[in-house]
């Protein structure tokens, strides 16, 4: 029960800190017009609040203690890889065009609508936090098979999606692919392979965090953060307004290969053959 206050405790500050990271990210995204920055403070705010949280010295388990120092590095090498991707992207595309689209639609009223969405994210992206925080205190002596698993999780989790940003990086720098729509490597059996790894790297921290024999059954609430994760991925700040985009960019191209290409899960695809631009 004492843990629990603890965990709870930590999550309310870890909470406050990362809202207040999203509204720097406002004051940046509103002075520069680059909403690209908005994604690069969201993943550095995150990883920097969720290490912080793990190596929180809650519980009876000492400080710091192995778990701790492994999820709280996992994090930081999540972040760190990824943040510096979209960081990079940011100051060589400028803005992004799915925050440029929701500027356009709110009008008069955008620098307003626009903090409050950075708010949101913020309150959303508590469920990630508190998975780095569960999987970091979960009570049980040293590093196991479970940790282990988790850890095999977040490695393939950080290269996969490092391996689909270099693969679609190559094909947009190389001349005679412009214009047309990456459906090669990973990208030929998913739509959004980066997204999937994303979500993967947070299914890998919460396996750490479970306890099956029940005394840690807090634990369990670590799973809110893939969920969270999907779902955001899949059906709000990720692909619709991403896809909404490249229909309206590459027309009939994208439609084909939307239809032959799963959407998430990477599958097997339904055609290899790269479809010229309409």
């Amino acid at each position: 029960m004492l843990l629990s206050i603890q965990l709870f405790g930590a999550l309310l500050i870890a909470a406050v800190a990362f809202s207040m990271v999203m509204s720097v990210a406002t004051v940046v995204e509103r002075r520069t017009g680059n909403a690209g920055w908005v994604d690069t403070f969201w993943t550095f705010g995150l990883g920097g609040v969720g290490a912080a949280a793990a190596l929180a010295p809650l519980g009876p388990e000492g400080w710091p203690a192995a778990r701790q120092l492994l999820v709280a590095l996992l994090v930081a090498t999540w972040a760190v890889r990824l943040g510096s991707h979209i960081a990079a992207r940011a100051r060589k595309t400028g803005d992004d065009p799915r925050y440029a689209a929701l500027r356009q639609q709110w009008g008069r009223d955008a620098a307003r609508r626009m903090a409050l969405f950075l708010q949101m994210q913020a309150l959303v992206s508590i469920p990630m936090i508190a998975t780095a925080l569960l999987a970091a205190h979960r009570p049980a002596p040293g590093l196991g098979l479970q940790d282990l698993v988790g850890l095999a999780l977040v490695v393939a989790g950080v290269a996969g999606e490092g391996i689909a940003d270099r693969q679609l990086r190559t094909f947009r720098e190389t001349r005679a692919e412009r214009g047309r729509i990456c459906d090669t490597g990973l990208w030929g059996w998913s739509r959004h392979p980066n997204y999937f790894f994303e979500w993967l790297t947070w299914v890998g921290l919460a396996v750490i965090a479970l306890d099956v024999s029940g005394e840690y059954w807090i634990g369990w609430l670590a799973l809110g953060g893939p969920a969270c994760m999907y779902w955001l991925l899949v059906h709000v700040s990720g692909i619709p307004p991403l896809e909404e985009h490249m229909e309206a960019r590459h027309r009939d191209a994208f439609r084909a290969y939307k239809a032959r290409t799963s959407a998430f899960f990477p599958l097997p695809p339904k055609t290899s053959a790269v479809t010229e631009p309409s």
